[in-house]
């Protein structure tokens, strides 16, 4: 199982939202310079980075262009990249400055056909991110709900190509609650396309939960307030991931 520890920007520097509040107002502060803690996951030997452009997720363009491209600048291990990536120009600019991987979230359900033409456009480097309130689609950075069940919009991104699904239950994400195992298992199971899982995770016995449903299309998971809190050692989350 591959871990993603996350990097959510806001006004330039580390920060996170809680609860599904959907406002950047309340975001936390974790860390003044995405660049180095970008550098010290990299050190910790994380194979992966996932990276949320806060401002740009409530914007619907892109908006801290220089953190990111000075995370970009300063690790060698893969990107992946979220928020306030709406057409086809931004899919192109950050995959020219090096991304690795497209993560698109609402345009997914207000453009379908971006979806389809990303995908065919960029083999294997478009994921799509599914924020799930109560089973329903969550749109425009958490503030908004869809009358689309989370399942319906993962079927579709499916069929469309999708290399990767993140799901997330935005009632847990960021909370230090329990993650929802029971809907990621639920819908890795009705997938082909691999799932990555994210939100809520507050210790090593939810990454063993997740790791023991790996059968069912659960290829990674998303670190996020955990790792910052010290709620989870890196050390020991790594060696339980790539553990036979």
């Amino acid at each position: 199982m591959i871990l993603y520890p996350s990097i959510h920007i806001k006004d330039g520097v580390v920060a996170r939202l809680t609860r599904g509040i959907g406002y950047l107002q309340h975001a936390e502060v974790l860390h003044p310079n995405p660049g180095e803690r970008a550098a010290e996951f990299e050190a910790q030997k994380f194979p992966w980075l996932h990276v949320v452009d806060l401002n740009g997720a409530f914007e619907g363009r892109p908006m801290n262009i220089e953190a990111i491209t000075d995370i970009l600048k300063s690790v060698k291990i893969p990107v992946q990249l979220s928020g306030g990536i709406r057409d086809m120009k931004a899919i192109e600019d950050w995959l020219a400055k090096g991304v690795s991987r497209i993560v698109l979230n609402s345009i997914a359900l207000q453009n379908p056909e971006l979806v389809k033409e990303a995908c065919k456009k960029f083999p294997g480097r478009v994921a799509v991110k599914i924020d799930s309130r109560g089973g329903y689609v969550a749109v425009t950075g958490w503030a908004k709900s869809s009358s689309m069940k989370a399942l319906d919009l993962a079927l579709r991104v499916e069929e469309a190509g999708a290399d990767t699904l993140i799901y997330a239950d935005i009632n847990h994400d960021g909370a230090l609650s329990e993650v929802n195992i029971e809907a990621v298992i639920d819908l890795a199971f009705a997938l082909t396309t691999p799932v990555i899982a994210s939100g809520g995770v507050n210790s090593l016995q939810d990454l063993a939960e997740l790791k023991a449903h790996a059968q069912t299309g659960i290829s990674g998971l998303i670190l996020g307030r955990a790792l910052y809190s010290g709620k989870i050692d890196p050390t020991e989350a790594l060696a339980l991931a790539t553990a036979a």
